[in-house]
Parts: C-alpha cells; sequence; structure tokens
C-alpha cells in the first residue's frame, strides 16, 4: 500500500473503496518533482506531460495545477500541454482559456525585491526568485543563514502589512498576495465545469499546501501529503516517485479515483 494514515480523518477504507469521479488538483515541486537546490534545477520525468494529459482527458478535463511557480514556467516546463493552473499560490488563476483570477504587482513588492537582492548579493548561496506578483528567498544552499533569512522575510512581511501573507517552507519563504492561497484557489474551480460536482482531490508536500488540504477536506475531499510534516492531510505518500508510478500506471489504464493510490 502506497498510502498511510497521518491520524486524521477519514478512515483509509473509506478511500480505498471510494469510486466516484475525482477533481485532480497537483502541486509541482516536492509534488511531481523531487526538491532541487534551487528552483531552475528541477528535473520533470519526460513521461509525465503526456501522462497528464490522458488523465485530463480521463477526468474529462478536470486536472489542474496548484503550485506556487509562475504560469509562465509551469506551461514551459509542461510543454507543449496547458493545464489549467491555479499559480503563485493562488494569485494567478487560469482555467482553459480563461482568466479567473490575475493580481497586480504592487510598489511594495517590487521594494520588497530589490531588499532581497541585496540580502542576496551578500551571502553565497542565497537565490532570490522574482514571480513579479510575489517573492521567495531560497537558503537551502545557504543553511547557516536560516535565521537571518527567515527574520528579513518576516520583517519584509511586517513592513507590508495586510498587503501580504508570508510563507513558510522548506529552506524558502514567500511573500505573495494577502487574497491567494491554494485553498481559496481549489474552491474557486470546485465552482467551475468541468470541477463542479466532483469530489477534490488534492496532493501537495508542503507547508504551503495546508491551506489546499484545508479546503479539500471541507469540501469532502482527499488531501494526500508527499513525505513527512505535520499536516492536515489524512493520507500520506512517501515521495515523488511513489505519486508518478500512481499516475503513469492511470494514464496508461484510463482510470483513475481516489482508490487508485491504495494500489502498488
Amino acid at each position: 500500500m502506497n498510502l498511510t494514515q497521518t491520524g486524521n480523518e477519514p478512515p483509509l477504507d473509506d478511500w480505498a473503496r471510494d469510486e466516484r469521479a475525482i477533481a485532480l488538483f497537483l502541486d509541482f515541486d516536492g509534488t511531481l518533482v523531487e526538491i532541487a537546490p534551487s528552483p531552475a534545477d528541477v528535473r520533470l520525468d519526460r513521461r509525465v506531460p503526456a501522462a497528464l494529459d490522458r488523465l485530463r482527458g480521463h477526468l474529462s478535463g478536470a486536472l489542474a495545477l496548484v503550485s506556487g511557480r509562475p504560469i509562465s514556467f509551469l506551461d514551459t516546463v509542461l510543454a507543449p500541454y496547458r493545464f489549467d493552473t491555479a499559480a503563485l499560490h493562488g494569485a494567478d488563476i487560469r482555467c482553459g482559456d480563461e482568466v479567473l483570477t490575475q493580481a497586480a504587482a504592487s510598489a511594495e513588492m517590487r521594494q520588497a525585491v530589490r531588499d532581497l537582492v541585496r540580502f542576496a548579493n551578500s551571502h553565497v548561496g542565497i537565490i532570490v526568485e522574482d514571480k513579479d506578483l510575489s517573492v521567495a528567498l531560497h537558503w537551502r544552499l545557504a543553511p547557516q543563514v536560516h535565521d537571518e533569512a527567515l527574520d528579513l522575510m518576516r520583517a519584509l512581511a511586517e513592513r507590508m502589512g495586510p498587503l501580504v501573507r508570508l510563507q513558510e517552507g522548506k529552506a524558502v519563504a514567500e511573500l505573495v498576495p494577502a487574497s491567494a492561497s491554494k485553498g481559496t484557489a481549489i474552491a474557486q474551480l470546485m465552482q467551475t465545469a468541468p470541477y463542479a460536482g466532483r469530489v477534490p482531490v488534492f496532493i501537495g508536500d508542503d507547508v504551503t499546501d495546508e491551506h489546499g488540504f484545508e479546503a479539500v477536506n471541507a469540501l469532502g475531499g482527499l488531501s494526500i501529503r508527499i513525505g513527512d510534516g505535520e499536516t492536515l492531510a489524512p493520507l500520506r505518500l512517501p515521495s515523488p516517485t511513489a505519486l508518478r508510478a500512481i499516475l503513469l500506471n492511470a494514464a496508461e489504464t484510463g482510470r483513475l479515483t481516489a482508490s487508485s493510490f491504495y494500489q502498488g
């Protein structure tokens, strides 16, 4: 069995028998791909884009990426396929050819980027990921500055006030528009075709995915955490490799429900 229980409800056996039509929501980093030393170093299994496209067909279109990455990045790595996407933690949402939500970059965010670049220029191994509407500071290559980096991000968030929310992850922290979250993005997509009326399934790996887990749980869906860590998700997969095996098999067989995650 790939999944293990995290101590939250519902019981494993309930989902193991569930054959209802699902809407599949997938994080990217740490979920579809392993975490890399820097954002530019991630490598996506070349089989995955076509497999996701086939799964989208099997799910009548109800498959979306829910990621902190920009839409442009996800379109590039998954080319030639374009998927429904809630990008930048829900700040940008594209469903089909329609943009449902698109935030605007603020002057305060531009100033925060400049402050973070100055910090990065004085510390080897620090990476500033400027996403225009949000900005992430990565210190995976410089773990010795964890406290200093996090203190800086918290100070910037306090300075910017209600305009932003600080999201802390694995050796990364990100300033995102306060109105954006993976949970609100999933809830919004679940009100639109082709997602409405289906059971939401969201798979992620980090603290930044917990808003999504909370929303999916409230909607009566299934949330799955990749890897270790405290979580609101009732179920857990050990690694992106385990998830990819399930997705590739489902793409080949033409069948994906909640119970599919119990195979193997």
